[in-house]
């Protein structure tokens, strides 16, 4: 890992999004969420403060060194156990039938294949068990998409290999998931090139 991804990156991603409508985004998506909870891209730990009680325990994983040491500070100061794992979200270390929730809040864009990381989703999920994400890509605006990709290589470069024109639904609906529910706005006070928002929740049979 680079100075820039290990210590900035990290921080950057802090300030940019976590801010007043960010945060409300998070409760809404993380409202309904319990059980044995996988969060895969954790970061530095944003979501923590917005689990509700019904929540059994917290396991994280993200590749970057650096995010975790941010979460590991931030579920210390909230009293929040958390087991976290420096790993890929392409290959995850459980078994199938796992998690009876797994959540990601602005991560598929910066997994190299996001397609690989649903499939390992859908695999660690118990039966009935439901993927939570709240996920930026492409709008469905031409001119926006346009722009979308020409920026694309300055985003993954400042990003971490962060990319603005991911196909979320897509990306969700190639896993043979039971049910699907999918809410797509513009994030606030946020350009529309980087802030066409899928919010959901996918079940698995």
């Amino acid at each position: 890992m680079s100075f820039y991804s290990d210590v900035i990156l990290p921080r950057l991603c802090d300030r940019l999004i976590d801010k007043p409508h960010w945060i409300r985004y998070r409760q809404e998506l993380l409202a309904g969420v319990a059980g044995d909870v996988l969060e895969i891209g954790a970061g530095s730990g944003l979501n923590l403060p917005h689990y509700p009680g019904a929540v059994r325990t917290i396991t994280s994983v993200d590749p970057n060194p650096g995010m975790n040491k941010l979460l590991a500070r931030r579920s210390k100061a909230l009293g929040i156990r958390v087991d976290q794992r420096v790993a890929s979200g392409e290959q995850l270390p459980w078994d199938a039938a796992t998690f009876d929730c797994v959540v990601s809040t602005m991560t598929l864009c910066s997994i190299p294949d996001a397609r690989r990381a649903l499939a390992e989703v859908f695999r660690v999920l118990k039966p009935g068990g439901r993927y939570l994400f709240l996920e930026h890509g492409l709008s469905p605006e031409p001119r926006i998409q346009t722009w979308q990709h020409r920026l694309n290589w300055l985003q993954r470069l400042v990003g971490g290999g962060c990319r603005l024109d991911l196909d979320v639904r897509g990306v969700v609906q190639s896993q043979p998931f039971a049910s699907v529910e999918i809410q797509n706005f513009y994030a606030a006070k946020t350009p529309k090139t980087h802030g066409y928002l899928s919010r959901g929740t996918a079940t698995r049979p």
